[in-house]
């Protein structure tokens, strides 16, 4: 009968979400963090609660696992135990003997077996489920950390043995496989603020200066305008990082690039112009003039909007064989 009666406590405890008053025993905390993917761990008693605190940065976060172990002697004591999870301290306690108010995410009556494992979300599309290993949590519970893990008997008078034992908590981050991309632009003085679309992985992004949770791998950026040079631009995101990108954004005026030797003078429209530097032009018919001593060559072009061009001039000497 007691037994009876010990489930369908749990039962109506799981239902609860408002909170409720606490008199726990805080041995400790353990901090969640992806400077730590290993984890942390601690000892608990049969009445012992412990603290999970998250980073502040948990944008690569799919959420908090949790593995609670038991030593082997407990298994000779099924259902001795329950644990819950309370999320939404009032007060965070010290330390110590503590009355607390949370509410209740989870409770569970001690699975009978050594290692058990317990995974928070803490985003919406997690992807976390339960399986015979594992049980996930339904709640979603980002804003909720930290969050208390308690073990409290599930009777008075459970044993010496058990009053003895102790248990391990750990607490580890599940990462996502992301990363994050900023980007920066930077304007030509005379088209400061001019709009353009990016395209990342040809979906269309409408802010683009907002921080981007991308998946691990290969992406392709697009910039496209009509007051810019269009940019295609292929970058790598590496899981857990954050990718910094500057995309300097060029005018659509055509652009000269020029390859001649070095005593070579070259004129655009009869104004001489250094050749070692890009050299922008407006769009149009032009006139390219090569000056070398007394020998000229004089070519037309026509430049178009967002257009580049390279000027080579080559000089061949041909030699011929005949009898």
């Amino acid at each position: 009968m007691k037994t009876k009666l010990i489930y369908i406590l749990c039962f109506i405890q799981i239902q609860t979400v408002s909170a409720e008053p606490l008199r726990v025993l805080v041995e400790g905390s353990l901090f969640v963090s992806l400077d730590n993917m290993g984890g942390t761990s601690i000892p608990l008693s049969y009445t012992g609660s412990a603290l999970v605190v998250i980073s502040e940065d948990v944008r690569f976060f799919r959420g908090v696992e949790l593995n609670f172990t038991v030593p082997q002697a407990y298994l000779a004591y099924r259902g001795g135990l329950m644990v819950g999870v309370y999320a939404g301290l009032e007060v965070i306690p010290n330390i110590g003997a503590a009355d607390v108010e949370g509410s209740r995410i989870f409770f569970e009556t001690l699975p009978n077996k050594i290692q058990t494992v317990y995974q928070i979300p803490l985003r919406e599309n997690h992807g976390l489920k339960t399986t015979p290993y594992v049980t996930a949590l339904n709640r979603v519970a980002a804003r909720a950390f930290p969050v208390l893990f308690r073990i409290t008997p599930t009777m008075k008078g459970i044993g010496e043995e058990i009053e003895k034992m102790r248990f391990t908590l750990s607490a580890k981050p599940i990462m996502s496989d992301e990363g994050a991309l900023n980007l920066s632009f930077r304007y030509p003085e005379q088209l400061s603020g001019k709009p353009f679309s990016l395209l990342i992985d040809d979906v269309l992004i409408e802010n683009a200066t907002e921080e981007m949770l991308l998946k691990e791998g290969s992406h392709h950026l697009v910039v496209v305008s009509e007051d810019f040079r269009n940019e295609n631009r292929m970058f790598f995101i590496e899981r857990g990082e954050t990718l910094f990108l500057n995309i300097e954004l060029q005018d659509t005026m055509p652009i000269l690039m020029f390859e001649a030797p070095e005593n070579a003078r070259i004129y655009i429209d009869g104004v001489y112009v250094n050749p070692s530097k890009p050299l922008p032009i407006e769009p149009g018919q032009h006139e390219v003039k090569f000056l070398m001593s007394d020998y000229a060559i004089v070519r037309p072009i026509t430049a178009r909007k967002g257009k580049t061009y390279k000027v080579v001039m080559n000089i061949t000497v041909d030699v011929s064989e005949s009898d």
